[in-house]
């Protein structure tokens, strides 16, 4: 993947487009794919990359995209690339039961942001509601999204996080990302359901992530804070690719996976290479802490591939889009933040 991109439409169809793997993954699952909590950064984009991905090889499967919908915009954009969606309130038993019946289910429901001041939502989205889509899909093959937040801070010499480290969440929001972890893997021993679960660690694109925050506070001349000294970003594209190749490894227990780039990206020097790259000096404050959340990503770049944009291609599209104006989710990631209160 190389040059700019220079538009939405090329941005959309980039980070949906199916790597080989995903193909074959998804060629050789049976049934049809529902995508719980389609609505949010990365839903659109895996969903139409599932679809993508049943078209390549010539099999007819539904993938239908379940969520809020505030906006028709992305119902009808969504329809307009093969992808069905429903308008449901996932907490309203009714709305969810409803729901038609899918072999695949990918869920990627979830509240972080906000977090702090509104706690009771937060437990209901992350730790309540994934009992009861559980229930409604336990005949289904279940792929969860979670967070390496679960793991707390580790020291910047540790590599990151691996999938067998003891959690140390810190903060309400990392404690519910756990609880819903071990309600997906309680009705996944007691009904038998195959699940996984992928631990995601940070998933970027140029309107949205840490390297966006990082580049938007430099071209505006905001100061930069690298006490969270290093981190993890991986190219949404990727992300999608690897999370969906996880529906073939769903096993019960379930299988855990992190999802993140291979390089541990330091905040001090992405901010300087955005300056360079922007012709803007960078302001940067405090001093690097010797520990951060990090999660290594090795066991997925194994099993689903390694990742097809380095994070120095992914920085020059990202300065090169804030630089022309392009448009922003205006959702920043408080990357930054130590203390788990989102």
């Amino acid at each position: 993947m190389t040059g700019e991109i220079t538009s939405v439409e090329q941005l959309e169809e980039m980070i949906s487009r199916p790597a080989p793997r995903v193909v074959e993954t998804l060629a050789g699952l049976d049934g049809d794919l529902i995508v719980l909590g389609c609505g949010g950064k990365m839903g659109p984009s895996l969903a139409r990359m599932a679809k993508r991905a049943f078209d390549e090889a010539g099999i007819d499967r539904r993938v239908i995209g379940v969520d809020l919908f505030p906006s028709s915009e992305q119902q009808s954009r969504l329809s307009g690339v093969g992808v069905e969606t429903i308008r449901c309130d996932l907490l309203n038993e009714a709305q969810l039961n409803s729901l038609p019946d899918a072999a695949n289910v990918v869920y990627m429901v979830g509240m972080k942001f906000g977090s702090t001041e509104n706690q009771a939502l937060t437990w209901a989205l992350n730790a309540y509601l994934p009992g009861a889509v559980c229930r409604k899909f336990r005949n289904s093959r279940i792929t969860a999204f979670s967070t390496g937040n679960i793991y707390g801070l580790v020291p910047l010499w540790s590599g990151g996080s691996v999938e067998t480290d003891e959690p140390n969440p810190e903060g309400e929001y990392a404690w519910s990302a756990l609880a819903r972890e071990r309600v997906f893997e309680h009705f996944s021993r007691a009904y038998n359901m195959p699940v996984s679960i992928v631990r995601l660690n940070y998933s970027n694109e140029l309107r949205y992530g840490v390297l966006v925050d990082i580049a938007q506070k430099v071209w505006t001349g905001e100061p930069v804070d690298v006490a969270m000294g290093v981190v993890n970003v991986i190219w949404q594209g990727d992300a999608n690719a690897m999370a969906l190749q996880t529906l073939a490894k769903a096993s019960s227990p379930p299988f855990v996976v992190n999802i993140a780039g291979p390089e541990t990206v330091s905040v001090r020097r992405a901010a300087q290479l955005f300056g360079q790259l922007m012709g803007r000096e960078p302001k940067l404050v405090g001093s690097e802490a010797s520990d951060a959340l990090l999660s290594n990503g090795q066991l997925g770049h194994q099993l689903f591939g390694y990742p097809r944009v380095p994070v120095r291609k992914l920085i020059e599209w990202v300065a090169a889009w804030i630089m022309a104006g392009g448009e922003t989710l205006g959702k920043p990631t408080h990357f930054e933040t130590r203390n788990g209160k989102f």
